[in-house]
């Protein structure tokens, strides 16, 4: 039925609007998706393979302001104490509480300057030094630094310059 309003409204459009509009522009902007960052068309040289640190739906999307603020990362939803995996094999820099934002961190280096963050955690599994593979787990979600409720913030950074982590992880279905 949407579809048939949609289709229904654009013939109400001058024609040379209607070629080019969509059906989310016919939308009242209340009700019009919130735009998603592009994604690059492939994969930076030397990043890393990325998996999924923790299963749970994206709450917040890398760039969605997040008070005031562009978010550097993606929120994942979590139960309390279930299992964090490292997205990528590396070496930990930094296992432990951060003042200010992030609660308890996890931040590791994979290489070539590409590094991975893991906060808001409940307890860290791992120390500084530490050499991980791919998939180990690493933390226990929690609730730590700013965060409301359980869950975990994940960033990918190149240097200190953020990237989007759902264009370098897998498809979920």
């Amino acid at each position: 039925m949407r579809g048939f309003r949609l289709a229904a409204a654009a013939l109400l459009l001058p024609t040379w609007l209607a070629a080019h509009a969509q059906p989310e522009d016919l939308l009242p902007p209340k009700h019009r998706a919130a735009p998603i960052a592009q994604l690059p068309a492939k994969r930076e040289a030397g990043a890393p393979r990325l998996i999924w640190p923790t299963s749970g739906a994206i709450t917040a999307r890398f760039g969605a302001p997040v008070k005031g603020l562009p978010n550097n990362g993606i929120d994942l939803a979590a139960f309390a104490g279930m299992t964090v995996h490292a997205a990528a094999a590396g070496k930990v820099v930094f296992a432990g509480k951060e003042p200010e934002r992030f609660g308890q961190l996890i931040v590791i280096d994979h290489g070539g300057s590409w590094v991975t963050a893991y906060a808001y955690l409940g307890k860290v599994l791992v120390k500084e030094g530490q050499t991980i593979k791919a998939r180990q787990i690493i933390a226990r979600i929690g609730k730590s630094g700013e965060a409301r409720r359980p869950g975990l913030h994940f960033e990918l950074r190149k240097g200190t310059s953020p990237r989007n982590p759902a264009a370098y992880l897998p498809i979920r279905l």
